[in-house]
């Protein structure tokens, strides 16, 4: 490309692209709302345009006027970014039929990642283990709850279209599953407009466990390793490190394996994550969900242990140019752990918050 619209809206995620295209040459456009002209992506870009007013409804969500920029600018592609439009295979579509690239999987990929009832389905059927539980069509009470007995407790409740945790609810016994459910379902349709669930078993000590997949138009897969995520708070990552520790080579390889099968059962191209569930006494480990239609926060740790230029691979890749490496040529050095920072208020029974940060003190280094 000689040049793509990177559509998001600030922080690290458009820094972090537009440094990997200065590298190749590319050049980039940002779009950014009427408050944010200051802001640091949109001073490291080539071009910079004012895509509307602050709320996201108005700017970062409206599709036509980004692929209108990409046009005027004479962008080749997009990139998502995370965030906003990331996950919209209607976003993924309209940009193809604008003539555009997008640079990440095919939107019909993107509607199957979007269920976690249809993705299961894809991924029992192409030998991938996933969760006990019940994902099936037929949603009503009587039929929950018949499963819910079958599955014991206790389990989980999840909204079949949601992400990063959101209306979860973990269930230990009959008495309170009704009423549960349709908690989960009012939230679902309120935040997913959605309100499908799936019930899976529950596990006490679990580990969560995800692999950095990478794949080509070509058909070729390759996996970069795995990442260990199981420290979390709300069901929201907070520690993220590679590799995982206390893992078997064989069961390393046996992961990696799993997820190429993973992303091969849906044609996945460009960069995705695949992401396990494991039982820490007994080894055993199950497919949770494939995520990642964008770069995200987590993959540093996978650059930084392998030596890889994830952003480059995307847009390599998109370009439509063969995978870089194979497999047995992906180096992994080191051990690196990431931090998140959470702000929480304390008053409010530490409940996630936004508010002025008005002192910080950084750890030193011994």
């Amino acid at each position: 490309f000689d040049k793509i619209l990177i559509a998001n809206r600030r922080g690290e995620i458009a820094c972090r692209i537009i440094r990997t295209c200065r590298k190749m040459g590319i050049k980039t456009v940002a779009v950014y709302t009427e408050i944010d002209n200051e802001r640091l992506h949109v001073k490291l870009a080539d071009e910079g345009y004012c895509i509307g007013h602050a709320p996201s409804a108005e700017s970062h969500l409206c599709i036509d006027r980004i692929i209108q920029i990409a046009h005027d600018t004479g962008a080749q592609a997009i990139h998502p970014g995370y965030g906003f439009l990331s996950g919209s295979s209607v976003f993924a579509e309209k940009v193809r039929e604008a003539g555009l690239v997008y640079i990440g999987p095919p939107p019909e990929v993107i509607r199957s990642m979007g269920s976690k009832r249809e993705i299961k389905e894809i991924m029992l059927a192409a030998g991938v283990p996933c969760v006990p539980g019940y994902h099936d069509a037929a949603q009503d009470l009587p039929t929950l709850k018949l499963a819910a007995e079958k599955i014991g407790f206790p389990l989980v409740i999840k909204p079949t279209h949601g992400c990063g945790g959101n209306g979860m609810r973990i269930v230990r016994s009959l008495d309170a599953f009704e009423d549960q459910v349709r908690s989960v379902k009012r939230e679902a349709i309120k935040s997913f407009g959605n309100d499908e669930v799936l019930l899976e078993r529950w596990f006490e000590k679990p580990r969560h466990v995800e692999v950095q997949v990478f794949g080509d138009e070509f058909g070729d897969y390759v996996s970069l390793w795995e990442r260990d995520c199981t420290v979390q708070r709300y069901h929201q990552k907070i520690i993220e490190e590679a590799p995982a520790q206390g893992l078997s080579t064989e069961l390393k390889r046996d992961l990696a394996a799993k997820s190429v099968a993973a992303a091969k059962a849906i044609n996945y191209v460009g960069a995705g994550t695949v992401e396990f569930i494991m039982d820490a006494p007994t080894g055993e480990y199950f497919f949770m969900k494939i995520c990642g239609t964008r770069i995200d926060v987590r993959h540093p740790v996978t650059e930084m242990t392998t030596g890889i230029d994830l952003v480059q691979w995307q847009l390599s890749i998109a370009a439509g140019n063969p995978l870089p490496l194979k497999r047995d040529q992906i180096p992994y050095i080191g051990h690196v752990p990431e931090a998140r920072i959470n702000a929480e208020t304390a008053e409010s029974d530490f409940l996630p918050d936004a508010r002025k940060l008005a002192h910080i003190s950084p750890p030193t280094h011994t």
